[in-house]
């Protein structure tokens, strides 16, 4: 194989695991639980005698935390199923790539896929956490009553036990960065199992006796930059109703949203959190903001024009509006608006201030 032919294979191959990391509805439950029982064989283990479905991460974790409790599933076997194959594999590409094939193996496959999924995976674990330890507080009257040390400690035993419950899953078609970069390689047939599963359904937790297994969401909405972000409802979604709310990867509650059609310049400024009155300007538009709260540019210069707007009760909005030399396909120039401290006296000041820089130090050799 040439390494033309292997460069399209390799960027075909992370094409193909994309669209297994981006996929949505109903899992292939026989194809998925064929790969479960594929895994358990690879790893030298007996077949688990029950695979158990359910709707979400969220009822896939408190099923398995119930199963731990009764002690009828065994053991997890993830290190089995799942760590020790991924480490012989990775060992034998490594071997046989020597490092600097490795990085460019991996910077055609993996790597294209790495950093989404990251942001994906460590906010669904923060939105379970965040739902199953308030269940669980709650179950435990630790949530409603007076706040105490003894409430504190049930409320942390809480998030620390759905923690651990978590570190047993393997995250099925999350895992899709490590399964490009395994996929037809030397020592990735270990792998099928998993990348069955990864293929038909999401997030599964292994044990000895019971394989737990979840459904794929039934809606995914990311920006161009690979984070959730829908402005009109929940921007991941699974069928048990499990969702999470986010505009451009902030998170925001469901509620939220729901105001973002009617906005006004005083309801934006009389938002107390930061953040949210954030997502609320880039919603409403900058420049329609300040047009609609009598802001005036105080200052012009060649790096853009400076806004001010006076705010009762708070510090003053002060934002400089640039414009990207750089062209869009159609031709036109994009308007950036950078929030700037109220300090700020000029458009170059304020711009140099974005780049970490003085004004006498803010000396591009060409804007962009």
């Amino acid at each position: 194989m040439t390494a033309g032919s292997g460069a399209v294979t390799t960027a075909e191959m992370a094409h193909t695991w994309r669209a297994v990391a981006s996929a949505t509805g109903p899992a292939d439950r026989a194809a998925a639980e064929e790969g479960v029982r594929l895994a358990y064989r690879l790893a030298g283990l007996p077949e688990p005698g029950t695979v158990v479905w359910a709707d979400s991460p969220r009822e896939g974790a408190a099923l398995v935390a119930r199963l731990a409790a009764e002690g009828t599933a065994g053991r997890s076997v993830r290190d089995a199923v799942r760590t020790r194959p991924w480490a012989t594999a990775r060992r034998q590409l490594l071997d046989r790539l020597g490092s600097d094939g490795w990085a460019e193996h991996w910077a055609l496959t993996g790597a294209q896929l790495w950093d989404g999924l990251v942001m994906l995976t460590e906010r669904i674990r923060t939105g379970l956490i965040e739902e199953l330890a308030v269940t669980a507080a709650a179950s435990r009257g630790a949530i409603g009553t007076p706040v105490d040390e003894g409430a504190a400690k049930e409320a942390a035993a809480a998030e620390q036990a759905v923690r651990l419950t978590l570190l047993d899953a393997v995250l099925g078609q999350h895992d899709a960065a490590w399964l490009a970069a395994f996929d037809g390689q030397e020592g990735g047939e270990a792998l099928a199992g998993i990348a069955a599963v990864a293929r038909a359904a999401g997030w599964w937790w292994p044990y000895e006796k019971t394989a737990v297994v979840c459904e794929r969401p039934v809606a995914l909405h990311l920006d161009e930059a690979g984070r959730l972000d829908r402005g009109d409802g929940p921007a991941l979604a699974f069928p048990d109703g499990f969702a999470l709310y986010a505009w451009r990867g902030m998170p925001v509650p469901a509620e939220f949203l729901d105001g973002l059609a009617e906005l006004t310049p005083r309801r934006i400024r009389e938002e107390e959190n930061a953040e949210l009155r954030r997502v609320m300007l880039e919603h409403y538009g900058y420049d329609r903001y300040l047009k609609e709260s009598d802001a005036a540019p105080v200052q012009r210069d060649e790096t853009g024009v400076l806004w001010r707007l006076e705010l009762e009760g708070d510090e003053p909005q002060v934002m400089v509006e640039v414009v990207n030399s750089t062209p869009e396909p159609d031709g036109t120039h994009r308007t950036y608006w950078l929030r700037v401290p109220p300090r700020t006296r000029t458009a170059r000041e304020g711009v140099a201030w974005t780049f970490g820089l003085e004004e006498a130090e803010y000396a591009p050799m060409r804007q962009t």
